[in-house]
């Protein structure tokens, strides 16, 4: 890389605002499922995250009656779950290293305080919930196609 194009790179990372943990922590625990806490450090790749997430949002709405009931729906837990420990390990991330690997040449952008340790326990409580239910459901989804419920009366 030549000097001109260490300059103008380190002078484009300079003018932009710098990147929060919680808006990260946030992000990542929201819309993790879509990739947003990855479109906003501005990962590579992060439109893959979203392809996937719309193509089986489209199978679920489109190829089944019942949404939950199907094997798209199941795919979008993937990067649900993906998304609730990227937002506790952001959120807990020393600021240092965060302010190195995601605001370069900014100096110490982020000093922590309880909003990402919120987060984080917002992260951890949500991503328990929505991992139990997400295993629940493939059980039941397993044991129907398997017809190992078949005659079962509640």
């Amino acid at each position: 890389m030549t000097q001109l194009e260490a300059s103008s790179s380190l002078s484009a990372d300079i003018g932009r605002r710098p990147r929060g943990k919680v808006a990260v922590g946030l992000l990542a625990c929201l819309f993790g499922w879509l990739g947003a806490h990855w479109w906003y450090l501005g990962r590579r790749h992060a439109w893959l995250v979203t392809l996937v997430a719309a193509v089986s949002l489209f199978c679920a709405f489109r190829f089944y009656p019942v949404w939950y009931d199907n094997p798209a729906f199941f795919v979008l837990f993937i990067p649900m779950i993906d998304g609730f420990i990227e937002s506790a390990v952001f959120s807990l991330m020393p600021d240092e290293k965060f302010d190195r690997l995601y605001n370069p040449g900014q100096g110490a952008a982020n000093k922590t305080g309880w909003g990402p340790v919120l987060v984080a326990i917002l992260a951890c409580l949500v991503g328990a919930t929505v991992s139990m239910f997400a295993i629940a459901m493939l059980v039941v989804y397993i044991w129907v196609a398997m017809g190992w419920l078949d005659g079962l009366v509640l």
